[in-house]
């Protein structure tokens, strides 16, 4: 599976199917990368299989911040228009007057 086949793109504001947590992807995966540990911990009966796009997200919900680790069979587009909280994204992202993430630019070494 190619990243140019995720079905989310980077700068997108998604949610979380089954728990209640919403955030901004910042880097995807094309496949499962993550270790076996944190994998095998994740209940049988909800852990998602490893051959599909996995993204890092700028994650929050009502009490925190934090970074997380989906899967795209657990990720829904978040069409709400709230802004995010989460501090890290002004650190790699600009918000657009239209509410939309834009990627800053890099800074060339």
């Amino acid at each position: 599976m190619k990243a140019s086949s995720a079905k989310f793109a980077i700068g997108q504001v998604v949610r979380h199917r089954l728990f209640d947590f919403r955030g901004l992807i910042f880097d995807v995966d094309p496949e499962f990368d993550n270790t076996e540990e944190w994998w095998l911990s994740i209940p049988e009966e909800v852990r998602p299989r490893k051959d599909q796009p996995f993204y890092h997200l700028f994650a929050e919900n009502a009490e925190t911040e934090y970074i997380a680790y989906v899967s795209e069979q657990n990720l829904l587009p978040d069409h709400s228009d709230e802004p995010l909280r989460n501090p890290m994204i002004e650190e790699m992202f600009i918000r657009e007057s239209n509410g939309a993430y834009r990627a800053k630019p890099s800074l060339a070494h």
